[in-house]
């Protein structure tokens, strides 16, 4: 009988840490999930714009995209394992993606797929330069300074989107992250056309880390990896950037 409860726990443990699967974002409980979210992001802005209806379509997209591409990200990242545990598969070279900045540049390009009028899309980290170094998004009022904003974790669970009110963060250990906003906005501009396949920074032949265009990654063969995906991305997916 213990054998058994293992191999249940065992099971439901291998499931929830997989990718989620196409219907998850419009499950009741992520559905009720967006909502929140969506509720959380209107009380970023003003009490004169809350009211008004572009404002209300936009934290609408924004939370209903937030969590349909975390989900998203993580099918084409095709790792089985959250957090730390899949960073060492990728570290040791055994997957392609799942680093928690491979989630926060994905989760970057797909939050920049709509011009913003009263929000803005930022990037963040935890513990800079530790071991346990942590980068996510962040979405914040348009002209609201760092950390008045909704930071947004698609790692940690393997595209089961987390959120937290940076409010509430330890700014002993959290640090707003300007210039990587700053060089990811450079190439992925508001109601950029880049498929979900699209990896900006990838390993090159040196087995190291560099953009997708330079001529080392070019020779590599993680770029003929995202280029095969975008290819089966376009028949998977007729149509539409995106796998959600």
């Amino acid at each position: 009988m213990r054998r058994i409860w293992v191999v249940v726990l065992m099971s439901f443990a291998l499931i929830a840490c997989s990718p989620p699967p196409p219907n998850y974002a419009t499950t009741k409980l992520v559905t009720e999930r967006r909502h929140t979210l969506y509720e959380n992001l209107l009380k970023l802005l003003p009490e004169e714009q809350q009211t008004s209806q572009a404002a209300q379509d936009e934290a609408r997209w924004l939370a209903d995209t937030a969590y349909k591409a975390a989900a998203g990200i993580s099918r084409v990242n095709g790792s089985n394992f959250p957090g730390w545990f899949g960073n060492s598969l990728v570290n040791l070279k055994r997957q392609d993606r799942g680093l928690c900045w491979h989630y926060q540049h994905d989760m970057y390009r797909e939050l920049r797929r709509r011009h913003l009028q009263f929000f803005r899309i930022g990037c963040c980290v935890r513990d800079q330069g530790h071991a346990s170094e942590h980068n996510c998004v962040y979405i914040a009022q348009k002209d609201a300074a760092w950390p008045h904003v909704w930071v947004l974790d698609a790692w940690r669970w393997n595209g089961r989107l987390r959120t937290t009110n940076g409010d509430e963060l330890d700014l002993d250990d959290w640090a707003d992250l300007p210039d990587i906003e700053l060089l990811l906005s450079q190439f992925y501009t508001e109601g950029h056309k880049w498929p979900i396949e699209h990896w900006y920074v990838l390993r090159d032949v040196d087995g190291k880390y560099s953009f997708f265009y330079s001529e080392k990654a070019r020779k590599g063969t993680q770029v003929r990896r995202m280029y095969e995906n975008m290819q089966k991305g376009a028949i998977s997916h007729p149509g539409s950037l995106t796998n959600y």
